[in-house]
């Protein structure tokens, strides 16, 4: 608690000097751009307290996301257009940048008020409580000779009591007090609306995301099919009509050539359609869940891989965070497998709060990005259709590790 009224006083202080300041900075310049007006040097005079007003509201989030530790709803400011007229305009015109101005220009009486209540909370106390220790001696003692004893003790006791209520009521005033600015920030700061537009352009460049990447994945799996299989069907269906042949012909061993030739391109094939299939979603994730599908995976890599898994045996996660984080796993193990050149390869799957954690990391040569054209881009975008987040740490030379995070 005293930690908490500390820290509370500490913001009162902090914002009382900063609302003093901005409110001086902004109201001259401010009354200095309106009454230039007319000569045109007003209009650069107030782009620049607008400016200036939007760095002081910065600072004003900041120091309420370390005394709340949340962040404020998001602003929603004009980007403006290159440089010059424009860019100008498009500040002048900006109602968030005049938000911002109102609160630098309210914070400093709203400081007047929650400082002068503070300190009143504090040297009200500090006043009262060691006069009232001394109620025991008679009003004479005090110079009070007209003041009858009778009377002067109940005040006395009523003082004591008054400011022992001050002292236990300290700590939740400062956090109103504090809350007070954090009410008006709120108000002028941030926006509902602003935030609900920011979600909805998230969600739609989720979607678009997601839309990119499933496209990459069929296009992928086509050019695999293409590629592998269908070429092996089409060799197959070739053997089999030169057997037909020679089985009309009366030419058993060369039939029998033929045919153990068809028997092989038919498992190379099925092997090369069990190998797209992996990538998309195997059986095993919807009938065993996350842990078995990426222990299969693991098990099936050409390189020396390990698994550490922090799921509760048999538990189940939403479907779409178990697709995506198997589509990670398997696509980086691909990768490693294809260039990495290593030796040995990590996965660890574990559930933090509200999230799942994919962690891939290989002792392979390094320099993985997310540059546009990469494979890992892929998985960037895969995830960003699930609202989740790719980070990639692979200098020169190795090692490489790819973390994945997707929310729940």
């Amino acid at each position: 608690m005293l930690k908490k009224a500390r820290r509370d006083l500490a913001y009162l202080i902090l914002a009382g000097l900063s609302g003093l300041a901005s409110f001086t900075v902004l109201a001259v310049g401010l009354l200095a751009g309106a009454a230039t007006l007319a000569i045109w040097v007003g209009l650069p005079l107030l782009g620049g307290m607008l400016a200036i007003a939007r760095m002081l509201a910065d600072l004003e989030r900041r120091r309420i996301r370390a005394l709340t530790g949340r962040e404020l709803p998001p602003a929603s400011y004009r980007q403006p257009p290159g440089a010059g007229p424009g860019r100008l305009r498009a500040r002048l015109s900006d109602p968030q940048l005049w938000r911002d101005a109102l609160h630098g220009l309210l914070a400093m009486p709203l400081s007047a008020f929650t400082l002068g209540a503070a300190f009143t909370w504090i040297w009200v106390p500090a006043t009262i409580i060691p006069g009232g220790l001394f109620a025991w001696q008679p009003p004479e003692e005090f110079g009070l000779d007209g003041v009858t004893v009778h009377g002067y003790f109940p005040v006395l006791a009523g003082s004591l009591l008054l400011g022992l209520l001050l002292l236990l009521t300290m700590g939740p005033a400062f956090r109103v007090l504090a809350q007070m600015h954090v009410g008006l920030a709120r108000a002028l700061l941030g926006s509902e609306t602003a935030a609900l537009r920011a979600r909805a352009g998230q969600l739609a460049a989720s979607r678009v995301a997601a839309m990119q990447a499933e496209a990459q994945t069929l296009r992928r799996v086509e050019r695999d099919i293409h590629d592998g299989p269908q070429q092996r069907l089409v060799r197959l269906s070739i053997d089999l009509e030169a057997v037909c042949r020679r089985l009309d012909d009366g030419n058993a061993g060369a039939a029998r050539e033929l045919v153990n030739e068809a028997l092989a391109q038919s498992r190379e094939a099925l092997a090369e359609l069990r190998a797209v299939s992996r990538g998309i979603a195997p059986p095993v994730l919807a009938e065993r869940g996350l842990a078995a599908a990426v222990e299969a995976a693991v098990a099936r890599c050409p390189v020396e891989a390990t698994f550490d898994c922090g799921l509760a045996a048999g538990e189940r996660l939403p479907g779409p965070a178990e697709n995506a984080a198997y589509f990670v796993v398997s696509e980086a193990l691909t990768n490693v497998a294809k260039h990495a050149r290593a030796s040995h390869c990590a996965v660890t799957v574990s559930r933090e709060a509200a999230a799942l954690r994919v962690v891939v990391t290989d002792n392979g040569r390094g320099g993985a990005h997310l540059g546009k054209g990469h494979g890992l881009t892929g998985l960037a975008d895969r995830l960003a259709g699930v609202e989740g987040r790719l980070d990639v740490h692979s200098p020169a030379g190795g090692p490489t590790v790819l973390t994945a995070a997707i929310p729940l």
